[in-house]
C-alpha cells in the first residue's frame, strides 16, 4: 500500500504512454485530469492485488473511442464518475476499489482521477498489460467474467447501460453507442471480485509504468540513451530507428485506423494501426505482431509517440516487448492475435526475431 500523488504523475503518464503501444488515449490529457482530481480530493491509495479483500467489488474505469477525437474534443472530467455511479445503480451496491482496464496512455490516468473523485483505493494492475482496441480483449474474458453490465457516459451527462449476451456483443453495442455519443465516452464495466484479480489482472503495471517513466527521465538527465533504458526495463528488442516518411490515418467505425511507414539505416518498417500498433513488417518480413507490445518512442527524448500523434518527419525508434504470457495461449491468440484483426499471418514470437 502506498499513496499516489500529483508529483508521481509525470513519470507514470510517460511510462503508460510507452506501454500503451500507441493507444489508450493521450497520456498528457489524462495526466491533467488526474492531477486536478488529486489536487481537489487528495492523493489516491494504491494497493497491490493481494491487499484487496476477496469479496471486494473492483470496477475498471476507462475511456472508449477513437484517440484521434481527443485531439479536438477534450473530456469534461466528470464522465468517469458518472459512468461509475450509473453502474453502481444497476449493481445495487457501491464499488469498493477502482482499477485501470488497460495500462495505456490516458486509460491509465483516468482511473486515478475516478479513484480520487470517488474516494476509493486504486488497484495496482490492469486487465491487459498493454492497450487493446476492443472491449472484450481483456484477461477477465479468458476466465469467464462478463464485461456487462457496462455503463457509458459522455461529456454532456448522457448515460447508457449495456447488458449483452457475450463480451463480443458488448463491444459491438457499446461501440455503436460510442459513435452516436461523439466517438468518445467513459466506461465502467467488467466488475471483478477481489478473489478474481490474480487471474484477471496483470499485477503491478502502474508501478511498472512509473518505473519506466522514471528510467527514461533519469537517462535523459544523465545524457544517456532513454530509448535503450526503456528497452532494457521491458526486456524488449530494437526494431528500427528512423524517420516517419508516410502516414495514413482515418477515423472509422469508432477506431483510428491506418499505417505508418518508417525509413532508417537498417531498412524500412511498416506499422499497421487500429488505435494501437498491431503489426510491424520490416523489409517485407513480419517482425512483431499483437499481442506483443510494439512501442514507438521519440529517438532523442524517449517520450512515447501515440498513433494519433504520428506524423511525417518525426525521428522515432520502434521497439517490441513481450506481452503477458496468457495472451499467447490458443485462447488468448483467438481473442487478440493477428488473425482476429484480419492479418494473414500467425503470431510471431519475439524470441525468434533479430533486433
Amino acid at each position: 500500500m502506498r499513496e499516489l500523488g500529483a508529483d508521481q504523475l509525470d513519470d507514470l503518464a510517460r511510462g503508460a504512454g510507452i506501454l500503451g503501444t500507441g493507444g489508450g488515449g493521450d497520456p498528457y490529457v489524462g495526466k491533467l485530469l488526474a492531477r486536478e482530481a488529486i489536487l481537489a480530493h487528495g492523493p489516491v491509495t494504491l494497493l497491490d492485488i493481494d491487499e484487496v479483500p476477496p469479496d471486494a467489488t473492483v470496477v475498471p474505469v476507462s475511456g472508449m473511442g477513437a484517440p484521434t477525437v481527443l485531439l479536438e474534443k477534450l473530456p469534461a472530467g466528470t464522465e468517469e464518475l458518472t459512468a461509475l455511479r450509473a453502474l453502481e445503480a444497476v449493481l445495487g451496491r457501491r464499488a469498493t476499489h477502482i482499477v485501470p482496464i488497460e495500462i495505456g496512455g490516458m486509460n491509465s490516468m483516468v482511473p486515478i482521477a475516478a479513484a480520487a473523485q470517488a474516494g476509493l483505493p486504486l488497484v495496482d494492475g490492469d486487465a491487459m498489460g498493454r492497450a487493446f482496441p476492443e472491449t472484450q480483449m481483456v484477461l477477465p474474458t479468458l476466465i469467464g467474467v462478463s464485461t456487462t453490465p457496462m455503463a457509458l457516459a459522455d461529456d454532456k451527462g448522457n448515460t447508457l447501460v449495456v447488458d449483452a449476451v457475450s463480451n463480443l456483443w458488448s463491444e459491438r453495442i457499446a461501440r455503436a453507442a460510442c459513435m452516436v455519443m461523439g466517438c468518445q465516452v467513459s466506461c465502467a464495466d467488467t466488475v471483478l471480485r477481489g478473489d478474481q484479480l490474480r487471474d484477471g489482472l496483470v499485477p503491478a503495471t502502474l508501478t511498472l509504468a512509473e518505473d519506466l517513466g522514471r528510467a527514461v527521465r533519469l537517462a535523459r538527465a544523465e545524457h544517456s540513451d532513454p530509448v535503450a533504458a526503456a528497452t532494457r526495463l521491458l526486456g524488449g528488442i530494437h526494431l528500427l530507428t528512423g524517420k516517419v516518411v508516410d502516414m495514413e490515418r482515418r477515423t472509422t467505425g469508432g477506431f483510428a485506423r491506418g499505417r505508418a511507414l518508417l525509413e532508417g539505416p537498417a531498412g524500412t518498417l511498416e506499422l499497421s494501426i487500429q488505435n494501437e500498433h498491431l503489426m510491424a513488417v520490416r523489409d517485407g518480413a513480419v517482425v512483431a505482431t499483437t499481442p506483443d507490445l510494439i512501442c514507438v518512442l521519440d529517438t532523442d527524448t524517449g517520450e512515447p509517440v501515440t498513433t494519433e500523434a504520428m506524423r511525417y518527419g518525426l525521428r522515432v525508434t520502434v521497439i517490441a516487448a513481450p506481452c503477458d504470457p496468457r495472451w499467447t495461449t490458443p485462447e488468448g491468440l483467438a481473442l487478440v492475435g493477428p488473425r482476429y484483426f484480419g492479418y494473414d499471418c500467425d503470431y510471431v514470437p519475439l524470441a525468434g526475431v533479430r533486433s
